[in-house]
């Protein structure tokens, strides 16, 4: 059991901010920050799931978006987490 003066995240400044998280095998997803607890579990309303399209597949470069709502994201497959507003200090 972990001590109780360790605290988890510390995520409030990023609640309801729109925000890019990299999952393992290097899959986006953005979406709004709506919740996340200890473990770094993370729930996103609005989420879209960037997939990066094949070069020959598309000529407007743009990632393929498809619409996934609201999700929960285990904290333990997050790699990386981006801001995609402004967050005050």
């Amino acid at each position: 059991m972990a001590p109780s003066h360790v605290k988890g995240p510390d995520l409030k400044r990023f609640m309801d901010k729109k925000l890019r998280l990299t999952l393992n095998g290097n899959r986006k997803v953005v979406g709004t920050l709506r919740g996340f607890d200890a473990f770094l579990n993370v729930v996103l309303e609005d989420a879209v799931d960037e997939k990066p399209l094949a070069s020959s597949t598309s000529s407007s470069g743009h990632d393929d978006q498809v619409y996934i709502g609201q999700i929960v994201i285990r904290g333990n497959s997050i790699s990386q987490f981006e801001t995609l507003e402004r967050v005050k200090a």
